[in-house]
């Protein structure tokens, strides 16, 4: 009875598995069970068959409908968020093509794969055909010039996409390599400028860059050897193979611990990136740390990246209190004394160690005014405000005026975690990690522990 593999009507489009669902995907002439081969016992049958073929599909879409928002997130008024696939995997960073193909970065292999290729074939908003491809796990993911690029801890690589294909050309192609295995804050996050260089996040494997890390009472490491190869923003050109991080890399910019949250500000042409603030100040100093300050300090900070820039780690930290660079007690500080470096001051401070894992800035036409070009800035949520309540979990916004924020920033999407108190984040249920903008303005958003993506839109 059903000879094709897809079946497309007035609900949808449904493949051979799909059929198998109603019962139907065997069904042909030529396999038929021998008692529907007579057209008599067809028309026996047949009013039964419509009638469950019917049923099946009203309680398909309506399932489909009924999971299909998300109500559970907390936006603004106005806006709805739906969940186009679960369970991909454990989703770092997200790129959507022109085309509204979505491309995802894996943390750790899923079916032998690092990459997660979906498309929604009836706009539905939901993924229709997922993919998986790529060897290696990683961070870093995002389109330009044809090609889908993809950053694992120690290599960037690019695809070639195939127009009309979900999969690209499944032999890699090397841009930029060399950078050596960290035991700690090893994603390679990047992103593309006007001009066709790729700028790539080198984290530092360490916390305070102490010898040994993380332990009490122990100096830094002056001058802080780490600096020459990690802690800093590496810059390649985009179009060229083969290069290498030492050799054909130039530092940008230094002093930053950890920016897994780095992009281009293609309106303001600038550099942007929101670090990772350091740990444990109040475990390894408690002189002059007390546990709430350990808690609440440092501020993670949002630079503007200007080529040759000191952001001044491991040498300072940020007091959004004070609203000054401090001098880390690593290198002498006690909490009280400025840092008097000349390193560079952020243009925005948040929350300590909220996490913040990826920055978007929004320059789609479906949003209202209020968001046009401003930051969207996704917080993984913390681990070490304990024996506190943990923060973050959420993404927020922040007005832009030119290339400096224009306001204060404002929560925009909450409740990922799932649960009312965050004490560990084994408690959450998602966590942000990952935003990109589609063609037609919508902010998607993929999380890590499920491998859930929300597509977030507007009506008015």
């Amino acid at each position: 009875m059903f000879n094709e593999e897809i079946l497309i009507n007035e609900f949808g489009i449904y493949t051979q598995s799909d059929l198998g669902y109603f019962g139907l995907s065997k069904y042909s002439k030529m396999n038929a069970p021998s008692f529907l081969k007579s057209w008599k016992n067809w028309l026996l049958f047949l009013p039964g068959y419509i009638i469950f073929f019917v049923v099946c599909i009203y309680t398909r879409e309506i399932s489909a409908q009924g999971t299909r928002q998300d109500k559970s997130i907390i936006l603004p008024k106005g806006f709805t968020a739906v969940i186009v696939a679960d369970s991909i995997g454990e989703g770092r960073h997200i790129a959507v093509n022109s085309n509204g193909d979505i491309y995802i970065s894996l943390a750790r292999l899923k079916n032998g794969a690092g990459i997660v290729a979906l498309r929604d074939v009836n706009n539905d908003g939901k993924a229709d055909i997922i993919r998986y491809f790529g060897s290696f796990p990683g961070t870093g993911i995002g389109i330009y010039n044809g090609y889908l690029y993809f950053s694992s801890d120690t290599t960037v690589m690019r695809y070639k996409l195939i127009p009309g294909e979900l999969l690209p050309k499944l032999k890699p192609e090397i841009i930029a390599r060399g950078f050596k295995i960290n035991r700690q804050h090893g994603a390679k996050s990047f992103t593309f400028d006007n001009d066709g260089y790729l700028y790539v996040n080198v984290g530092a494997p360490s916390n305070a860059c102490q010898n040994p890390d993380r332990t009490l009472h122990t100096p830094g490491m002056n001058p802080c050897p780490l600096l020459l190869e990690f802690g800093g923003i590496w810059r390649f050109d985009a179009n060229k193979t083969g290069q290498d991080q030492m050799k054909e890399g130039y530092r940008y910019a230094t002093g930053l611990r950890n920016c897994v949250a780095l992009r281009w500000n293609p309106v303001a042409n600038h550099l942007y990136a929101v670090q990772h603030g350091r740990d444990q100040l109040h475990e390894f100093w408690p002189e002059y740390y007390s546990e709430d300050q350990g808690v609440n300090l440092p501020a993670e900070e949002f630079f503007l990246l200007r080529d040759g820039i000191n952001c001044g780690w491991p040498y300072t930290y940020y007091d959004d209190s004070k609203n000054m660079k401090m001098l880390a007690p690593e290198y002498g500080g006690n909490g009280k004394i400025q840092d008097k470096t000349g390193s560079e001051k952020p243009i925005m401070a948040f929350p300590a160690h909220y996490a913040p894992n990826d920055l978007l800035f929004y320059t789609g036409d479906q949003f209202p005014p209020h968001y046009k070009n401003g930051a969207f800035i996704a917080f993984h949520g913390s681990w070490n405000r304990a024996p506190q309540e943990q923060k973050g979990y959420n993404v927020i916004f922040v007005p832009f005026l030119n290339d400096q924020p224009s306001g204060k920033w404002e929560v925009f999407a909450d409740n990922f975690a799932g649960v009312s108190r965050i004490m560990s984040p084994r408690d959450a249920h998602h966590r942000p990690c990952g935003l990109a903008m589609g063609p037609n303005g919508s902010l998607y958003v993929v999380e890590d522990i499920q491998g859930r993506i929300w597509k977030i839109t507007f009506r008015q």
